[in-house]
């Protein structure tokens, strides 16, 4: 499609986000399970070393922007956007510059501030904090697009300045 015949394209609806979200944390979880849980239980067992847990938090978040930011330069889509026919786009219609997509990253991660917020208040521990991250990314993050009723596009797309739009069946291409 052309970048024009994309910015006509209507945005995917709440669900479709939702549903979206959920697969991509299905996908995340296997990122993460390659890239930090199996060098980090290597340098636990080998030599008894355990990550400070800011440094965990950093790396984390590097990891994950590299993926974010390799997907949508290069297609517009995660792995979880290709299944659900989802894509990002500039306001223009053409695919991402990496420095627009790490801008979009950075404001997409805000959601995290009021979950480190609410574990300050509650202190919660352990799988309470799962629980919150879980709920606020796939069901709270998404009511953002409800805020703007004429395009339905989310904070992190209004700061980055992207467009996430619903293609139509058969436009696919698995990358």
């Amino acid at each position: 499609m052309t970048p024009a015949e994309l910015s006509q394209l209507q945005p995917p609806s709440f669900w479709r986000r939702v549903c979206c979200s959920l697969y991509e944390q299905l996908v995340l979880l296997g990122v993460i399970a390659i890239t930090f849980l199996v060098p980090n239980l290597a340098l636990g067992m080998l030599f008894g070393i355990s990550l400070p847990s800011w440094l965990t938090f950093f790396y984390l978040y590097g990891v994950l922007g590299i993926y974010f930011v390799w997907y949508w330069c290069k297609s517009g889509q995660t792995l979880a956007m290709q299944t659900w026919r989802v894509r990002l786009i500039n306001q223009a219609g053409y695919e991402l510059s990496k420095r627009q997509a790490w801008w979009r990253y950075v404001y997409a991660s805000l959601w995290l501030l009021p979950c480190i917020l609410l574990q300050y208040i509650f202190e919660f521990h352990h799988w309470q904090i799962i629980e919150m991250l879980f709920t606020v990314s796939l069901f709270l993050w998404p009511l953002s697009t409800l805020i703007d009723p004429m395009d339905h596009q989310s904070i992190p797309d209004r700061f980055a300045r992207t467009r996430l739009v619903e293609l139509p069946k058969g436009m696919v291409t698995l990358s």
